[in-house]
């Protein structure tokens, strides 16, 4: 058993002063504050700051990393940014999968991030053709989140098509195993607690072929690009007559369990249908302006009930805590007025939502039985000093860069 006695800690969205917290074997086992006495008063030595537990980055694609510094030189859209995105997958190989991916997930436990749900849809050889290992990729990504100490959650993307009614082209057939059946299979043969499926989008799987997906999924969490683009929805609407929110309602992906990613340009029936599936909605604000992608209706979708998640997406920044914060921000540009969310909303989006929407249930708070993955925050730095130890600091203030991993 180890003792902390923390200076500052953030408790179920309060910041408590002289915290004291008991672990065993990764877990808390006691906590005392000054409003919740329990067993376990910690050693005479203080840890200076805030502490916090650590946040879930609940969307990535670690390749994408590499695009930092080299696609924003240009005008266009996120249709011309993707055409670079696919150069990029086209040179992946295992190894520079795992180093590039490995260096990601380290970046992202310097700033305060203890899981992550990396979307993953680079299966295969450049020409389609499956690695002797078909879950190599996978595998590659799996040891990177072990080297670098973050929990991961691998989201085993379906990618089967180039658009809809089009089959994979180009780099893509690195992407598709052929069908959602043998999708399927590929997935179980990875045979690895850590992982989750996604699909990629309703461009990407037919509408025959989502439904093997859910099934596939069977309780794990499920993710999906929503609505991203307006192009989406009216290449959609022409194939089905339906919204993609519509679609997958329709064919059984929509529950508790799944995650919808970016939800940008939905209708008020998309939004009580999401409210009605009591799942997530995964935003990634850096990555949705950086691409241009608009402004999604964060404050509606939480009032119909979705949990809302954050992820840092393309790692164009990797900051949840500018995740946080871009979430308000953006209903404040969209709406012309301020206090959309609280800021114990905003932290609970980066952590204990987050870790429920990735399945991790015993992560995001500090709390008796909860994994004791901590962060504390320097309150002497430039950005918090003289802000006082608060959720709203937090928030509007903090930056990774503010952030030390308490061992």
């Amino acid at each position: 058993m180890t003792s902390y006695r923390l200076e500052h800690a953030l408790v179920d969205g309060v910041v408590e002063p002289d915290v004291g917290i008991e672990v065993t074997d990764g877990v808390i086992t006691g906590l005392r504050t000054s409003s919740l006495s329990r067993r376990g008063d910690g050693p005479a030595e203080l840890t200076p700051g805030l502490t916090i537990p650590a946040l879930a980055n609940c969307h990535s694609h670690a390749f994408h990393r590499a695009l930092r510094g080299h696609v924003q030189a240009e005008r266009g859209t996120f249709w011309t940014w993707r055409e670079q995105m696919y150069a990029v997958a086209a040179e992946l190989t295992p190894d520079s999968y795992f180093a590039l991916a490995r260096d990601t997930y380290a970046e992202m436990v310097a700033s305060g991030i203890g899981a992550v749900g990396e979307f993953h849809y680079l299966h295969h050889q450049p020409d389609g053709t499956p690695y002797d290992d078909p879950n190599e990729m996978g595998r590659a990504l799996l040891a990177a989140a072990d080297d670098a100490g973050i929990r991961i959650r691998l989201l085993d993307g379906c990618y089967l098509a180039a658009g809809i009614g089009r089959p994979a082209e180009g780099v893509q057939r690195r992407f598709s195993d052929g069908g959602a059946h043998r999708w399927a299979e590929r997935v179980a043969a990875l045979d690895d607690d850590r992982v989750g499926v996604a699909i990629h989008s309703v461009r990407a799987v037919p509408r025959d072929q989502l439904a093997v997906v859910a099934e596939a999924a069977a309780g794990r969490p499920l993710h999906v690009h929503l609505s991203e683009q307006v192009a989406e929805n009216e290449a959609c609407l022409a194939a089905y007559g339906l919204t993609p929110t519509q679609l997958l309602a329709e064919e059984g992906v929509l529950g508790p369990m799944t995650s919808v990613v970016h939800a940008t340009h939905l209708t008020p029936t998309d939004i009580g249908l999401l409210g009605q599936a009591g799942g997530f909605a995964c935003f990634c604000p850096t990555t949705e302006r950086d691409l241009a992608d608009g402004i999604g209706p964060a404050r509606a979708l939480r009032n119909a009930g979705v949990r809302l998640t954050l992820g840092s997406d393309s790692h164009a920044v990797i900051d949840l805590f500018e995740e946080m914060r871009g979430v308000e921000m953006h209903e404040r540009l969209a709406t012309q007025e301020r206090g959309h969310f609280s800021a114990a909303e905003l932290f609970a989006s980066a952590a204990v939502d987050g870790h429920a929407s990735l399945g991790f249930d015993d992560g995001g708070r500090i709390a008796v039985g909860h994994r004791a993955d901590l962060r504390t925050l320097d309150l002497d730095s430039w950005r918090l000093r003289g802000t006082g130890a608060s959720t709203e600091a937090v928030v509007f203030a903090a930056t990774g860069a503010d952030v030390r991993v308490l061992r």
